[in-house]
């Protein structure tokens, strides 16, 4: 399975992103409000260069069984930009996908975002100093956080096939190294 194999060969990726963005101070009550624009930013750059890339990149057959229309990110955590009073900037970096592999590996660094990042969402807010944050962009798919994530899983798993795991796997890491270097 697909799925699997992302989790297992980006693991390094996702520990070093975690690191990145002090994702222990979440846990321990620690995470400021500059540590959280910090994270929106980051992401919202992530956002900005791939996911419109990304969705072109589909196939309808994807963009249907992914159900794309619900997946938007980009406007939510705009709006977390606005509540932040950070700006909007233009996108500044060369970010490509070679083909629909790619994008789908590109796709699940950010839906994986979104898993996590409803966690965050949930214990941010019970730190002192987030009352009045949104959480537009963590918060996305609010309860349906986990059927969404089991959808793009099983049709990353019923629709990759293994002749297509290395260049799922080279657009996640795309995106992650993105991630990882855009500030």
């Amino acid at each position: 399975m697909v799925s699997e194999y992302l989790k297992q060969n980006t693991a390094e990726y996702h520990d070093a992103a975690e690191k990145l963005f002090n994702s222990e101070k979440i846990f321990n009550k620690t995470f400021t409000l500059e540590d959280y624009k910090k994270i929106i930013n980051t992401n919202y750059l992530m956002l900005l260069h791939s996911e419109d890339k990304i969705f072109t990149s589909l196939s309808d057959k994807f963009s249907e069984k992914l159900q794309l229309d619900q997946r938007v990110k980009l406007p939510l955590i705009e709006k977390d930009l606005q509540s932040l009073s950070l700006d909007n900037q233009n996108t500044s970096h060369d970010l490509e996908f070679s083909n629909e592999h790619e994008a789908l590996g590109a796709m699940y660094v950010i839906e994986g975002s979104t898993l996590g990042g409803n966690v965050i969402a949930k214990q941010l807010s019970k730190t002192e100093g987030f009352d009045n944050v949104t959480f537009n962009f963590f918060g996305c798919y609010q309860e349906n956080t986990g059927p969404m994530w089991k959808n793009f899983k099983e049709v990353l798993d019923t629709e990759v096939t293994e002749d297509n795991y290395n260049e799922v796997l080279s657009g996640a890491k795309k995106l992650y190294t993105f991630l990882l270097n855009v500030n």
